[in-house]
């Protein structure tokens, strides 16, 4: 699927998919990434979409604990990558929602 999608419309593609960069309103530089899964994928689980949202964070350790404790369901052990850290919850209808807190990312 990437490759069809940067073959086809042009998107510079990797093996995550694709990111669009762009700048928001003070001008600090933001991205927005695409990233489709296989179809046979289980990284969604337990929700039952065929899609996640990712959402850029600051301090994911603390904001987990944070949810914990509002009775937000967490989902598995937040992991640590050279490029950030991931932990992920659901919302209230079973959603599975990735948060990420980027190596990069600066809040302003």
């Amino acid at each position: 699927m990437v490759a069809w999608y940067g073959k086809h419309l042009g998107l510079k593609t990797d093996d995550h998919g694709s990111t669009f960069w762009w700048k928001d309103s003070k001008g600090n530089d933001c991205s927005t990434q695409w990233s489709p899964f296989a179809e046979d994928t289980t990284y969604f689980e337990p929700s039952e979409k065929q899609f996640m949202q990712n959402f850029r964070v600051h301090n994911l350790e603390n904001l987990l604990l944070e949810l914990q404790a509002e009775g937000v369901t967490i989902v598995g052990e937040m992991e640590s990558y050279d490029y950030g850290k991931f932990g992920w919850i659901l919302d209230p209808e079973g959603n599975k929602i990735e948060l990420w807190e980027p190596i990069d990312y600066i809040f302003k």
